[in-house]
């Protein structure tokens, strides 16, 4: 069924939008705990926000210093940002020694790799396990790269929307197969059209030069402590950010058919030992760890992706067993860069805007990608990371070149179809508000936060260190502005003390062999 017949199948379904008004979104909000100094923080993880291992809200990813946020997945935008909002106040709160949140995805003034302190997680099995990983991605790629910062947007379609879709589509499979299936070709719609996201939310066209330690680059000069690109729309997405050249050097083939051969690929990645990660072992000492292992990939999380088929894990169990026994939960967008203008790192608007784009990519026929489409998708993300405002800037559409201004405004046509589907029956203009807001940036390039951005930092004569701080400290003080929310405080000062005893549970607990530990998880 082509994508309009689909449409006015679904809109011909009377309880077709109040389904969908139950759609499931969660974020993951990273970002830098930054020093009074202006570089990485060195202080732990602050006691009072609770443990990052058992904390569900709070918690750290790569570095003790790169902080975590996590929402529920929720139906209510507004009840979603209410809740990240509280998740800033309440850890503004207890910074200490004059910190501060940095406002952006790339990060501060950085004095080399040591200045980077690894995340700890206690003294248990799972805890070094969670460390030991942190340490190997040290060994192989560098700190640098693990402390750039995004937001993840999490993507779960309402439950009841599933039968009414298979049966439009007259599907016979099993309702979990079906669901899978059509999640994956989300997945790779996502990908054939994930450069819109760096371009229409990319904040990320100028960076620190202490990030690069003193490499050469071809990024241009802004001024003598920055570097930028003048056409660059997210540079965390570029050919400098996080990416797996390293990986797929060698040999991570990651297939994206179904979930099965998904499945299959990743689990040929972390059970195949890799020479290149060999090497990292050689000299080690008995007893010491300088990664979980050799394998192409150490685990699944290593692999770098712009988007992920997830499923919720129980305790110590592996995302690929996760899809295994349960299938498809959710889908995971990773390609959103910290919103530098918006205190949270993402507005409400862009949740309106990503919500019409995942149902598009569910909705709209998505073949599958060959090798050569691989490879056009990536040429692309990365035109646009790096070029993405150059004007007349081409990309290959299924080996058809075409100017990204026309294709995104065919996008945002077609997307027009799902926001009336979306906005049909409730009145809700939001989501057209956000699709107009949209639709102009193709039009003008200026108005794109990476466009805005840059102007700014010339206006006022900033670096990007400067630009950023300034923002920074704004965020700062908006949150201190904000009344406090007496139950939702209580509520995390509850969950740091819990969390807090809930590690020391676990470290108490009667720790067997670490190695035979490890051999249990990957068994």
């Amino acid at each position: 069924m082509n994508f309009k017949d689909l449409i006015e199948a679904l809109s011909a379904i009377p309880e077709i939008t109040e389904i969908l008004s139950h759609n499931l979104v969660g974020l993951e909000k990273e970002s830098l705990r930054v020093a009074k100094n202006g570089g990485v923080s060195q202080r732990q993880h602050p006691k009072s926000l609770g443990a990052p291992l058992t904390h569900p809200f709070i918690t750290t990813d790569y570095s003790e210093a790169l902080l975590e946020l996590i929402t529920p997945p929720l139906s209510n935008k507004k009840t979603l940002m209410n809740i990240l909002s509280q998740l800033h106040q309440f850890v503004y709160e207890r910074l200490e020694d004059n910190e501060t949140i940095w406002a952006t995805s790339m990060p501060c003034v950085v004095d080399g790799e040591k200045s980077i302190p690894i995340a700890e997680y206690g003294t248990s099995n799972i805890g070094q396990m969670k460390y030991i990983y942190r340490v190997g991605l040290a060994n192989r790629y560098g700190r640098m790269m693990q402390v750039i910062a995004g937001v993840h947007y999490n993507f779960s379609v309402a439950s009841d929307f599933w039968p009414i879709y298979q049966k439009i589509h007259q599907n016979t499979d099993s309702a979990r197969t079906f669901k899978d299936q059509s999640y994956m070709g989300m997945v790779r719609n996502i990908q054939r059209f994930g450069w819109i996201i760096p371009y229409l939310f990319g904040s990320s066209p100028a960076i620190c030069k202490s990030f690069l330690q003193g490499c050469t680059t071809q990024l241009q000069h802004f001024d003598q402590s920055t570097y930028y690109e003048p056409y660059a729309t997210s540079l965390r997405l570029g050919n400098i950010g996080y990416q797996n050249s390293k990986e797929e050097g060698a040999g991570v083939q990651i297939c994206y058919k179904n979930l099965a051969s998904y499945i299959q690929s990743l689990q040929k990645a972390i059970s195949t030992p890799a020479k290149i990660w060999s090497a990292i072992d050689k000299d080690k000492k008995p007893g010491e760890f300088l990664q979980l292992n050799d394998h192409i990939l150490q685990i699944e999380n290593e692999y770098y992706s712009t988007v992920r088929p997830k499923q919720i894990l129980n305790t110590l169990e592996k995302p690929i067993d996760a899809l295994k026994k349960r299938g498809i939960e959710y889908v995971e967008l990773r390609s959103l860069d910290v919103n530098v203008t918006a205190p949270m790192g993402i507005c409400e608007l862009q949740l309106y805007f990503i919500e019409i784009f995942m149902l598009y990519c569910l909705l709209k026929d998505s073949p599958i990608i060959d090798l050569k489409m691989h490879l056009e998708i990536n040429q692309n993300l990365l035109d646009v990371a790096h070029r993405g405002r150059e004007p007349q800037l081409k990309l290959k559409n299924a080996n058809q070149e075409m100017t990204l201004q026309q294709w995104g405004f065919d996008l945002i046509d077609e997307m027009q179809q799902v926001c009336d589907l979306l906005t049909q029956s409730t009145g809700d203009m939001h989501y057209q508000d956000a699709l107009n807001a949209q639709r102009i940036k193709f039009n003008c390039p200026d108005l794109t936060p990476s466009a805005k951005m840059l102007a700014e930092m010339k206006s006022k004569q900033e670096s990007f260190y400067q630009f950023v701080n300034r923002k920074s400290k704004e965020h700062q003080n908006y949150f201190a502005t904000l009344a406090p929310v007496p139950e939702m405080e209580q509520k995390l000062i509850q969950e740091a003390a819990s969390s807090l005893k809930k590690q020391a549970s676990i470290e108490a607990e009667e720790q067997i062999d670490f190695e035979l530990f490890l051999a249990n998880y990957f068994k």
